[in-house]
Order: structure tokens, then sequence, then C-alpha cells
């Protein structure tokens, strides 16, 4: 709670009343995640959101819909990002410097929205927000849109909150720690005793005309994944790069594709046989979700299967400690807590 300071002698007017904007001031934290619908219903609008309005067919939705169903019907998403949220404002509370700073949960493509979220935040007087998207790493067309968003709720709202922004975190120091320690764990539970695993990282495609915008998305997922690797100390053919999950488009997707890659690792290249034993690394999500259960869990475990090549990957980091530690660094590095004058924008660290 904010408490009244009687100014110095000689402390001018103004001085004292910016003093007091500055003691009312509440601070939040909005946490941002893609969204997914919450039931069978929910998948046709939302579908039609991501499209951008556009209607996708029948025959798109139904298999949308297959996909929904062989994970047990809907995502875990929304209740993993909403617990993050929760736990990471319980650990706020339990700082007496940090205690009265708010954590709220957006989404993107589906309820809660964004723009609805930001609507409650300015009822309950929030008047600066530090908005993260919960993906590690930036591209315009990823977190420029999360970004776009925040942006167009603020002003509807008559710009009432001043914004700042944390870009991308994939080089946060805790993000390389806490993936390489979840490679170890999954390494020693599903293959013990193995010399040869293959470790593969992944994350979503994107369409390959990003580059034309010098967008940082790819170099950065490879700047991960050779950090992760280092810190592990992995030769280069014990780890490569793939992606998953790319749209159904006519325009070229960054590859190669999961599905693609898997099939590589069973064959041979000269001399050389390809490990049987591959773990996955999905460096580009933070939460389990439809790219990580179906994508990952079952298609490409199928295909796994099929070509007798052993595929485990390893946990999400879903509303873990190992998150909340990261999250944490990541705003604390933002210098959105400091005490003293900060830009209305705030880059990456």
């Amino acid at each position: 709670m904010s408490r009244w300071i009687k100014p110095e002698d000689g402390q001018s007017q103004r001085s004292w009343k910016e003093q007091e904007v500055k003691q009312k001031e509440k601070m939040a934290v909005l946490l941002m995640a893609y969204g997914s619908p919450r039931t069978i219903e929910e998948i046709e609008p939302y579908y039609t959101h991501i499209r951008g309005g556009r209607k996708p067919s029948n025959e798109e939705i139904d298999d949308l819909k297959r996909r929904y169903a062989a994970i047990g019907g809907v995502s875990p998403l929304l209740k993993i990002t909403q617990s993050t949220a929760s736990k990471l404002e319980n650990r706020f509370r339990s700082r007496p410097e940090r205690a009265e700073i708010r954590v709220f949960a957006g989404m993107k493509h589906s309820k809660p929205f964004i723009s609805e979220v930001m609507k409650q935040m300015a009822s309950e007087g929030i008047t600066k927000i530090l908005a993260v998207a919960l993906a590690p790493h930036f591209s315009r067309m990823s977190i420029g849109g999360y970004q776009d968003a925040v942006r167009r709720a603020n002003e509807e709202l008559r710009n009432q909150m001043e914004l700042h922004f944390v870009d991308q975190w994939y080089n946060n120091r805790l993000f390389v720690e806490k993936w390489a320690k979840r490679i170890k764990e999954a390494r020693q539970k599903y293959f013990a005793g193995e010399k040869s695993v293959f470790h593969l990282f992944t994350a979503h495609s994107l369409p390959e005309r990003i580059l034309s915008w010098g967008d940082p998305y790819r170099d950065q997922l490879y700047e991960s994944a050779r950090s992760i690797a280092s810190f592990l100390a992995l030769k280069e053919e014990e780890f490569g790069f793939a992606f998953q999950s790319a749209g159904h488009t006519s325009e070229p997707w960054f590859g190669p594709d999961i599905l693609d890659k898997i099939k590589t690792l069973r064959g041979e290249r000269g001399e050389k046989t390809y490990s049987r034993n591959v773990l996955i690394a999905p460096i580009g999500f933070v939460s389990d979700h439809l790219e990580i259960l179906y994508d990952i869990d079952i298609e490409a475990k199928n295909l796994a299967r099929e070509l007798g090549i052993k595929l485990e990957r390893t946990s999400s980091f879903n509303d873990s400690d190992d998150l909340l530690d990261i999250l944490e660094s990541v705003i604390e590095g933002s210098g959105f807590l400091a005490k003293e004058e900060t830009p209305k924008q705030l880059s990456s660290l």
C-alpha cells in the first residue's frame, strides 16, 4: 500500500506532485500465450481467428478436431498459463519489495484474449505493465503479433497504461541451464546406459519470407541449440535441428521438417550409421499443447516406431519452478522493476 511522505524543506511543489504520482503507480506483468480452444465447439472460431477472420474449410476443421481428440479433447495450455501467472504472483507476494505487483495471463487467439485481460487490468487501476510472451525467440510474425495486440488494446483504453515489452529471452543464462538440466534428466530416464543418443532440437516453423525482413527467429533458435549443446559438451554429430508444425500453405516454410529429419536419422550416409536413439528437446516451446502432445508425442513417435527408432522427448517447463526462475530472471533483467525512470518500451536482455 502507498504511504504519504512529508516533503523535505525546499522541495518544489512540482517534484512533490511527481513523487505522489509515482507512489500511486500500480505495476503488473502480463504473460501472453498463443491460446487454444477450450471445447470442441470453440475449434472453428479459434481456427478462424488464427487465419485473420478467414473461415477454414470443413476438411481443415475436421482435421484439427481429430488431432485435439487424439490428445484428450482439449489442450492444457490455458490452464498451464494461468497457473504460471498465479504462481509468479505468489512469488512476488512473498517479497516485500514486489508484493503489490500483479500478474495476469492473456491469450492471442482465444479467451481470455489479451484485449479482455487488459480491460480487467485497467479496471483494477494498473498503470504500468511489462508484457512477456511465453515464447523465448523473437519474430515479428509471432512476438510482434502479441505486442501489436497489447498496443491496440491500450489505444482502445485511451493509453491508460505505460507499456514495456520483453522482445526475447532465449539468451537468458537460466534458460540455457534449465534446458540442459531437462535434457540430462530425460537422457538418464530414457537412455541410461546408451552410448549413442542423437539430440534433436525443435521449434515451430514459420514462413521463409520472414528472412526478407531481417527477422532473427531462425538465427536465435540455432544459437539456442548451440548454446545448450555446448553446455552439455555435445559433439557436432550428437545434435541437430528441425522445425515442426508448419502451416498448410503454398509458400515455403523453414525446414527440415521434424518427420523428414527423423527419416534421415534412420538411414546411412557413407559409412556412418545414424543413432537409433533420438531425444527431442522442443526449445521453441514452453508448455504442453497440441504441437507437443500431438505433433511430437503421437505423430513423430509413430513414425519413429515404424522406422525402428526409440524416440523420446524432454518434459516441458509448463508451470514448474524452473520456468518461474527463468521468468523472474527475465523480468529482473528487463529493468521494469528498477526504481529509476525506465524507457517506455524495453528491448530484450
